[in-house]
């Protein structure tokens, strides 16, 4: 049997996240055949799980190009431009409305779980003719069906929510944290809605010193004020949490600054109690709780609660990667080229410049990370810079390369990033939200100026 020829078939995305959609809508503009696989039941599903989370930039960053071109041929009315949209908003108003359009209709496979990409015949170490050979992946769908597909390129924008980070200090779980999962929680509970009851007059450990512990901390100091006994706990590893309080007023994103001020003030008054140099060693599941033990500031620290609310961030699942020749940075685990320009010990969201198809690229030709994953452990990722990832590597693989190294991108100057959530008066924020417009120049190298 001849092998199939890899110009004859469909450009896989897998994901139908924002980037994801975004992705399959500039490769239909450039005359390629998407076809995105999602391991969800509806597009969106990752979004779908933080729907209650205010994103804190307004409808006009939030979407991509190429998709409102495609949706504005089908008579879509865009929000209102300066609108902050939840997440459930950018569901059912955006990514639903733009699955259903007749160019991306049939083009999209949900409850298709990828579990594993390699190319067709051959597994990593084969180099003979591997150029010429298709990717193939192992799709499992909702009813455990193991199907194949096979694929001219694949992006990878599945993200990385799936995969949270462990409580353990040192990049490993805790002792004990997998026997307590009932008692942990991810980053962003719907503390004020569907989760309320789990939180109300209970004591809660938020770990983590991104927007989303903040997101939660502020849920929770709201819910305090109207539920009797709740109590609020706050870890962090570092020694101080002025990064997350950021720019405050001077923030370009009014929403993200705000969410800075709002929590030093609730550290400030005592209804949040913070908790600095935290290293939770083990977790103990017990009848109504459990019990944190491990050190602060050097210190032994012991605390009993309710719930820990782990939001420490993410990391990409690799595992289902292992067949391709991948390049990856060994401290960040994002395309080697990019580690740079993204690495957390240096960047926050708004310090990361433009960048495209080159430094996204992969010893595999025709395979790319985009969108969260390509930041790999880095948590500084912004929707402006998938939209222009996927814009670049669409144009790539269309033969454009100038298209494809043209990169532009705009990103705020002020806050800071842990992860891209920020809050409004009188909700909690979140992420993925594109910056208002700040031109970034050029790329900053580790430890030093370009």
């Amino acid at each position: 049997m001849s092998e199939p020829q890899r110009a004859d078939l469909p450009v896989v995305v897998i994901g139908a996240g924002p980037v994801g959609l975004a992705a399959a809508a500039h490769l239909l503009e450039r005359g390629l055949e998407p076809l995105v696989l999602e391991a969800g039941a509806s597009v969106g599903a990752a979004v779908s799980q933080w729907g209650h989370v205010r994103l804190f930039s307004p409808w006009r960053y939030d979407v991509d190009a190429a998709a409102r071109r495609l949706l504005a041929a089908e008579g879509w009315t865009s929000p209102s431009p300066e609108e902050l949209p939840t997440g459930r908003e950018l569901v059912q108003r955006y990514l639903e409305p733009l699955a259903a359009t007749e160019p991306l209709s049939g083009r999209i496979r949900t409850g298709a779980r990828v579990v594993a990409v390699t190319r067709a015949g051959a597994d990593r170490t084969r180099t003979l003719g591997r150029q010429r050979r298709p990717y193939r992946l192992r799709v499992v769908d909702a009813s455990g069906r193991v199907d194949h597909v096979l694929a001219r390129a694949v992006l990878d924008a599945s993200g990385t929510w799936s995969r949270p980070n462990p409580l353990g200090p040192d990049g490993l779980p805790a002792v004990g944290e997998d026997d307590a999962c009932e008692r942990l929680t991810g980053s962003l509970p719907d503390v004020l809605g569907r989760d309320r009851a789990r939180f109300a007059g209970r004591h809660t450990l938020v770990v983590g010193m991104g927007h989303s512990a903040a997101n939660t901390l502020l849920a929770l100091v709201e819910l305090a004020g109207t539920a009797p006994g709740t109590r609020i706990s706050w870890a962090i590893r570092g020694g101080t949490a002025r990064r997350l309080y950021g720019g405050g007023s001077d923030d370009q994103l009014p929403a993200r600054g705000l969410l800075g001020t709002r929590l030093r003030e609730a550290v400030g008054i005592g209804v949040v109690r913070l908790m600095t140099r935290v290293a939770i060693e083990r977790l103990t599941p017990l009848a109504d709780g459990v019990r944190v033990t491990g050190t602060s500031r050097d210190e032994p620290l012991e605390l009993e609660v309710d719930t820990v609310v782990n939001a420490t961030g993410f990391r990409p699942d690799l595992e289902m990667l292992r067949e391709v020749r991948l390049d990856l940075d060994p401290v960040v685990e994002c395309p080697r080229g990019l580690a740079e320009l993204i690495d957390p010990n240096v960047h926050s969201c708004g310090t990361v410049p433009a960048h495209g198809e080159r430094l996204l690229a992969h010893p595999d030709d025709g395979f790319y990370l985009v969108g969260t994953k390509s930041y790999g452990r880095a948590p500084t990722f912004l929707l402006a810079t998938g939209y222009e990832q996927v814009r670049s590597v669409a144009a790539a693989l269309a033969g454009d390369r100038a298209g494809a190294d043209a990169v532009e991108l705009q990103l705020p100057a002020t806050g800071v990033c842990s992860t891209d959530l920020a809050a409004q008066p009188d909700e909690t924020a979140g992420c993925c939200g594109a910056p208002q417009p700040v031109l970034v120049g050029p790329a900053r190298r580790r430890g030093g100026a370009a």
